[in-house]
């Protein structure tokens, strides 16, 4: 279990004056260059997947009703 909040809506993005400009939930705004952008990117897809990956297994261990 997250001790952060857990939102369910994605971030905006924009590229404004060769930044990267992310407007997230509750208030959340970050400016990152280019570089930082592909970066971060390629962060959350693979921390995504794996988060998939680990609610799938969860879902396979819990007990089945019926």
């Amino acid at each position: 279990m997250s001790k952060h909040p857990l939102f369910d809506e994605p971030s905006e993005v924009a590229a404004e004056g060769g930044e990267v400009v992310v407007d997230g939930p509750d208030g959340v705004a970050v400016s990152l260059t280019p570089e930082a952008a592909v970066e971060t990117s390629d962060r959350l897809l693979d921390r995504a997947a794996q988060a998939a990956g680990q609610r799938f297994m969860k879902k396979q261990d819990s007990p089945r009703s019926g």
